[in-house]
């Protein structure tokens, strides 16, 4: 087990999960960890269990709606008031929609919370991971997005396409978690800080809690005979933050800690460029 005394790790949908597996194990191993979860009494209950069965003091929380824009600055802001450096940011915190709505941006709530979280938290603490390096970044992704064979820059809000349980708006979010790897990866070459994308597997988690119906009561009654346990789906995600022959890797796509190739379309880096380009539009950020 890595030693993780002094690093700070900021892990956000870490009160449920993959998230929430992976912030105790990280604790267990010396590291201080912040947790980012949508829900005060989720927030407590995570924070209660790390220091019982982690025997961590070195957690903290940090409450968060990510489908929001104004809730990841202020996430952001308030992980800057409580530490100084910045060692890992695991962009974890995930969701998938039966009924297509928008967020209080605008933008379709999958994009928002699966995508723009990522972009949004990351760019606006970059500047705290280069001072830290070396430094990683770890995004959550998923094989759904194999599902498509291009990143859909007309579809983004889910009016013209939307299939049965929003899975075309998950899978294009994860698309864009690839692509947005694959171009932050370029842009910090040589910074000292690394990020890749991972796949968790089927996890039994509360991701698709927000498909209501006969859909969610099958997929909830069927997740605990198919599915990993979240501690199985949260050991490639601590691998990658941990490991020691991760140091200097960047740019790859990881299943059960072996580098995968991602599809076609997860490779395309105009379309990578272009996403970065119009995610930083709809934050209101330079594209750099």
């Amino acid at each position: 087990m890595s030693d993780m005394q002094g690093k700070v790790i900021l892990i956000t949908g870490a009160t449920n999960g993959i998230g929430r597996a992976a912030a105790l194990d990280l604790a267990r191993r010396g590291a201080t960890v912040a947790v980012a979860g949508r829900s005060q009494q989720r927030l407590d209950d995570t924070l209660a269990m790390i220091r019982a069965e982690g025997g961590s003091e070195t957690v903290s929380g940090l409450l968060a709606d990510l489908s929001t824009q104004a809730d990841v600055r202020r996430l952001a802001d308030g992980f800057r008031s409580k530490h100084d450096r910045l060692d890992m940011l695991l962009n974890n915190a995930g969701a998938s929609f039966r009924e297509r709505a928008d967020t209080a941006d605008g933008l379709e709530r999958s994009f928002a919370v699966n995508h723009m979280a990522y972009y949004l938290l990351t760019r606006l603490l970059l500047d705290m991971l280069q001072a830290s390096a070396p430094a990683r970044i770890v995004n959550v992704s998923s094989e759904a997005h194999r599902q498509l064979k291009t990143f859909d820059f007309d579809n983004l809000d889910g009016r013209k396409r939307w299939t049965m349980f929003g899975f075309s708006a998950y899978s294009q979010s994860k698309l864009a978690n690839i692509l947005f790897t694959r171009e932050l990866a370029r842009r910090l070459d040589g910074t000292g800080v690394t990020v890749n994308a991972m796949h968790p597997g089927a996890v039994n988690t509360g991701l698709f809690q927000n498909i209501e119906g006969i859909g969610g009561r099958v997929i909830g009654a069927l997740a605990p005979i198919f599915m990993k346990t979240p501690e199985q789906g949260a050991d490639t995600l601590v691998w990658l933050a941990t490991a020691d022959e991760m140091a200097g890797r960047s740019g790859g796509y990881y299943d059960r800690r072996r580098l995968r190739e991602p599809s076609a379309a997860a490779q395309d880096d105009a379309a990578a460029q272009r996403l970065w380009s119009l995610s930083a539009e709809l934050c209101g950020l330079g594209v750099e």
